[in-house]
Order: structure tokens, then C-alpha cells, then sequence
């Protein structure tokens, strides 16, 4: 039994961290048990990250894992977690976090790996690693990417608390919505951004993972392989002609 509930309906796997009395604490078993679920992704075009009740989506890793830590058990433990996030972030399928409360640490991270992120107006947001004397690692790698290098230096080495407001300018959330309105937020983004056909989705994920590691001028010679690849698959072909049917009867 692990702290992380899975359910799969119409295409969309939801995993809920489930530890509410905790502030929904990810425990070691807990990665094990998501990253077996991202790996059975058959029939699913998108994947929801939530947590339980209204404190938190999730406070982090507990950090009373921690305390039988030496450094070969601590570094098999954060590979782990690297591997439960690698998971997240190159998923083949649209990825979306709906926070709600706290979000620290590794949860902070996993949203960061996330393609969409939703929350509500009185959430907050850290990395507190720092204040319990281990660094922020991993997906903390991708902050700056999204908020800048001064602002991402400031929450990494401050391990504060950040409210939603701060990261209005960088866009950082895709929608902000009061606790009532979640759901019908989270639908509107899946409608937008997960009923595209499933190879096209893969292949831009693809691209992003490759955008990121890669320098400008073999991320575009790879996007161009790309791009010819999903032309290998019919459903390529079946889309196209909707389309161009559908730009037809809107000239009528």
C-alpha cells in the first residue's frame, strides 16, 4: 500500500498523491509505485497529477526517509526519484499538475516536469531542501527555464515559501482558478491539448526533451526527422484530410 492512488478513465490516468494527514509526504515506495504506472501508458493520452483534500498537492519527500541515509543509500534513493520525474517529463502524452495547497520540494519538481500546471489562488510553491540541509537536485534544474536565473537562484538558496502572485509574470501557472473550478479548468486543458492525435503529441514531446538537451542547431536538423516520421503512421494522413474537410465547409 503506497501513498499514491492510480486510476485510469477515458484515456486520462490520474495519479493522487494520497497522504493527506502528512500534507500528502511522498515516501520511496511511493516513486516505485508512480514510476511503474508511467510506464503503462497503453490507451492513456494524458496524465493528471492531484493530491488529497485541500491542504496540499503534495509537501515533498518525507523527510523521515531521510534519517538512516548514509551516501550510497541517499544517492539510490534520488536516483529513484530522478527516474519517477525522467518518467514525467518525457512522457509521450500531455502532463498536468492541478495544485492545490502546498507544493515542495520533489512535488515542486514534478510539476516543473509537468507540460500544464493549474492551481489555486492560495497555493504555495518552494524548494525547502536548503532549510533541511540537502540540495535541491534533479528537475530543480528546470526552474530557471521557467522564472529566470535570479528568481530561481532566490527560491532554491532561500527554501521559502512562494505564493501564486509572484509567478504571474513568468506565466509559470496556465490557469489559476478558485478550489470549485478545478475540474472544469483541468477539462478545458485536456479538450485544448490531449485530442490531437497520439502521434503527433509524441512526437512533441520528443522535440521538447530534444530542445532542451540539445544545441539550436541539432534541435532543428532533429525536428526535421521528426517531421517526416510522423508520416509514417496512417492516422497522420486520416487527420490531415479532416482538417482540410473542416477548413472546406468553413469557406461555405
Amino acid at each position: 500500500m503506497t501513498g499514491i492512488a492510480a486510476t485510469r478513465t477515458d484515456g486520462v490516468l490520474t495519479l493522487t498523491f494520497d497522504r493527506p494527514a502528512k500534507l500528502n509526504t511522498i515516501m520511496p515506495a511511493d516513486l516505485a509505485s508512480a514510476t511503474a504506472e508511467l510506464a503503462d501508458l497503453d490507451g492513456i493520452r494524458a496524465v493528471v497529477f492531484r493530491g488529497t483534500g485541500e491542504r496540499a498537492f503534495s509537501a515533498g519527500m518525507n523527510v523521515a526517509a531521510f534519517e538512516s541515509f548514509e551516501a550510497g543509500s541517499a544517492e539510490a534513493f534520488i536516483r529513484g526519484a530522478r527516474d519517477f520525474i525522467a518518467a514525467v517529463r518525457t512522457a509521450e502524452v500531455v502532463t498536468v499538475a492541478v495544485v492545490d495547497g502546498y507544493c515542495l520540494g520533489l512535488a515542486f519538481e514534478l510539476i516543473l516536469a509537468c507540460d500544464l500546471r493549474i492551481a489555486t489562488p492560495g497555493s504555495s510553491f518552494g524548494l525547502p531542501e536548503i532549510k533541511v540541509g540537502v540540495p535541491s537536485v534533479i528537475d530543480a534544474a528546470l526552474l530557471h527555464h521557467h522564472v529566470g536565473l535570479s528568481l530561481a537562484r532566490e527560491i532554491i538558496l532561500t527554501g521559502d515559501l512562494y505564493p501564486v502572485p509572484v509567478f504571474e509574470p513568468f506565466h509559470l501557472l496556465n490557469g489559476v482558478v478558485e478550489r470549485a473550478e478545478l475540474d472544469a479548468e483541468l477539462g478545458r486543458w485536456l479538450e485544448r491539448t490531449s485530442r490531437h492525435t497520439a502521434t503527433v503529441v509524441a512526437s512533441q514531446k520528443r522535440l521538447f526533451e530534444t530542445w532542451l538537451n540539445t544545441t539550436l542547431t541539432d534541435g532543428i536538423d532533429e525536428s526535421t526527422v521528426e517531421f517526416g516520421r510522423v508520416f509514417d503512421h496512417p492516422e497522420t494522413l486520416d487527420q490531415l484530410a479532416r482538417y482540410r474537410e473542416g477548413l472546406g465547409r468553413s469557406r461555405t
